[in-house]
């Protein structure tokens, strides 16, 4: 059974949310006509990213169930998808950065980013739970937020038991040897073969603030091989690529070796690992 799966890569304008809704819809409704099931979004694409204080952050925060929710569960209702999106969550007196997937029924998880990059902790608190398992019609999801992404050990509880890891981003760009693809994209990429899942990461492009961003989106197969890649250059753009989600539960590597079944945790637990 097939699946098409979709990164839009947008540049959302930071205290724009009305504007960055309806970027939001667009893009959904724009995944739809290419047939998309699943959408993935950038991070903190309800609000743009360099916020000026953590006041600035406060007031472009919502609920989980808040009104992009709402909205975009109402497309969903319309179009079938189901969408990953990024936002600054609004949880009393704390913002979280965070990532939800909504369908035509709602919310149906939510995860709170929990490897905070550069100035990140002057406004938002650090998720403490393990990412979810999100069971969809078509499959099941996990979730990482960017930085998150750098980390093995939290990617390996992102990925096991699901078929696609959905990665919102906002990489902020940084000098590469002449011909390199980001160093963020290959990341995603060997996440995806080290852990037998499909990745989706939807990062975002634009300057912000003076902040340029990568454009770096790509969807990898369980391979570690691009499936779409976005193109070079400071463009809207989205990525499609209809896969087969089974591939993601055979974690065979060759005729004698496994991804999951291979793993000696016991000896990672003498070694002290998973406190390094």
């Amino acid at each position: 059974m097939s699946t098409t799966i979709a990164a839009y890569q947008l540049a959302p304008r930071i205290g724009d949310l009305a504007g960055n809704r309806e970027r939001l819809v667009a893009a959904v409704r724009q995944a739809a006509a290419a047939g998309a099931d699943l959408l993935v979004l950038p991070e903190l694409a309800t609000s743009g990213y360099v916020f000026a204080s953590a006041a600035e952050a406060r007031e472009l925060a919502e609920p989980v169930d808040g009104p992009t929710a709402q909205l975009l569960a109402g497309v969903c209702r319309e179009t079938g998808l189901t969408v990953v999106y990024g936002f600054p969550e609004a949880a009393g007196e704390v913002v979280f950065n965070a990532a939800a997937v909504v369908d035509g029924s709602g919310v149906l998880a939510a995860y709170r980013k929990a490897h905070l990059w550069g100035d990140e902790p002057d406004w938002s608190g650090a998720g403490d739970e393990r990412p979810p398992v999100v069971q969809t019609a078509f499959g099941r999801l996990g979730l990482a937020v960017c930085y998150d992404l750098e980390f093995p050990e939290w990617v390996r509880l992102a990925a096991t038991d699901v078929d696609v890891l959905c990665v919102p981003t906002n990489w902020p760009a940084s000098a590469r040897p002449p011909g390199e693809r980001p160093i963020e994209t290959a990341n995603a990429l060997v996440a995806g073969a080290l852990n037998r899942v499909f990745v989706v990461a939807a990062d975002r492009v634009g300057t912000e603030r003076g902040v340029p961003w990568v454009g770096g989106s790509v969807i990898g197969g369980p391979d570690g091989y691009s499936l779409a890649i976005a193109r070079p250059g400071d463009t809207e753009q989205l990525l499609v690529a209809t896969v087969d989600l089974a591939q993601a539960r055979d974690k065979r590597v060759g005729d004698r070796n496994d991804r999951v079944a291979d793993r000696r945790g016991e000896l990672y637990r003498r070694a002290g690992a998973d406190d390094r």
